[in-house]
């Protein structure tokens, strides 16, 4: 579906991070400033129950066995990739006016992460959506990272509008849709998804608050019909002195939740089922949890635990072939991450991914992860 393949590009905190620390390479000329950035990155994982791994060596919940499958279990895989690696190119204008083309290589080919251009506040092109934001996210080393992250954790076609700490924008629609029988079909794209997110900080307090509404639609040419769906998310960091952070999000949503990260088999669940021709919207809530610590001399770790519910009852009751979907998914990160040099990271992780289905069959596993990346 299209709309895994836009939040399958989801990145780490710890990506982001680094790579916005790290010495860029500069390429300026005249009045025109330019930097050439990114990084190599080896990403390598033992899956110590069962093969969950995708591209960047990500756990996927879609590839956890549940019920009777459990007993058939193959346990001892190993994997690596190294496309996550990155390459990036910012310019400004003599202007001001700024522009940023990116890409990385998942899941093996090159492909567009951001490619926008941005002048006193107005932002056209594809970047982070807009309803979007990483200030509660715990580090992680699995690109895919934790359930119920704040918003679409992916970056989207958009028209977005800044001005201090409110940011509003028109975006590219995520929509989709199951059917008596369990099809699941992306939705009409009639208008596009509207969003509005306020981003500050405060001393060590830092907090996003976002909501969207889109329209969710179907048109067969002999029946169609559309509903509004809206999603909302608050996030928050505090540090707790120089050493400690505490970090968490929390969101709604009801009829979009291809905007409830990690919700679905692997990433958004649908947003809307067809009854006797009209949709009738699903609900879905989640957030997660961590803790990061600076060990100092470049050492730091970090534990987060993130868990998102998708409510199928209705569809269910209504007689909808939903009983294999996902209705809860939850996991848990645990990591310790060291800086031998300037630009280097070396890092290894655990984590235990869990799925509840709604007909009660579940599976779990656990896996083992290290990371090396090399920035310019």
């Amino acid at each position: 579906m299209r709309n895994k393949n836009i939040v399958r590009s989801s990145v780490s905190l710890l990506a982001l991070a680094i790579a916005s620390q790290a010495g860029a390479i500069e390429l300026s000329a005249g009045d025109y400033k330019a930097e050439l950035y990114g990084y190599a990155r080896f990403n390598a994982t033992y899956d110590i129950d069962e093969d969950i791994g995708i591209s960047t060596r990500a756990g996927a919940f879609s590839a956890i066995n549940t019920g009777a499958a459990e007993d058939n279990e193959v346990t001892g895989h190993f994997g690596a990739d190294a496309v996550q690696t990155r390459l990036g190119l910012r310019a400004t204008s003599p202007e001001g006016v700024k522009v940023v083309v990116e890409g990385d290589f998942r899941p093996g080919t090159l492909r567009l992460r951001h490619g926008f251009g941005e002048y006193k506040g107005v932002l056209l092109g594809q970047t982070w959506s807009n309803y979007n934001s990483f200030v509660g996210n715990t580090t992680t080393l699995d690109f895919d990272s934790l359930a119920g992250l704040a918003g679409l954790q992916g970056r989207i076609a958009q028209a977005r509008y800044t001005t201090g700490a409110l940011s509003i924008s028109a975006e590219e629609p995520i929509t989709n849709f199951i059917d008596g029988a369990g099809v699941t079909s992306g939705g009409k794209q009639g208008l596009p998804t509207l969003t509005a997110r306020f981003e500050d900080s405060a001393g060590g307090l830092s907090y996003s608050a976002a909501a969207l509404v889109q329209e969710v639609g179907y048109d067969t040419g002999t029946a169609d019909d559309s509903i509004i769906g809206y999603a909302a998310f608050a996030a928050a960091k505090m540090a707790l002195g120089d050493m400690m952070t505490l970090q968490g999000t929390v969101s709604y949503t009801d009829g979009a939740n291809s905007y409830l990260y990690r919700s679905g088999e692997n990433f958004g669940a649908e947003d809307a089922y067809v009854l006797g021709g009209d949709l009738e919207s699903i609900a879905g809530y989640g957030g997660s949890v961590g803790v990061g610590l600076d060990l100092g001399g470049g050492n730091k770790a970090n534990i987060g635990y993130g868990l998102v519910t998708v409510d199928w009852d209705d569809a269910e009751a209504d007689g909808v072939a939903v009983g294999g979907k996902s209705e809860t998914n939850q996991n848990l990160m645990a990591n310790y991450l060291w800086s031998p040099v300037k630009n280097v990271m070396m890092g290894v992780e655990y984590a235990y991914f869990k799925r509840e289905n709604v007909n009660g069959d579940d599976g779990d596993a656990s896996r083992i992860m290290f990371a090396g990346q090399y920035n310019f």
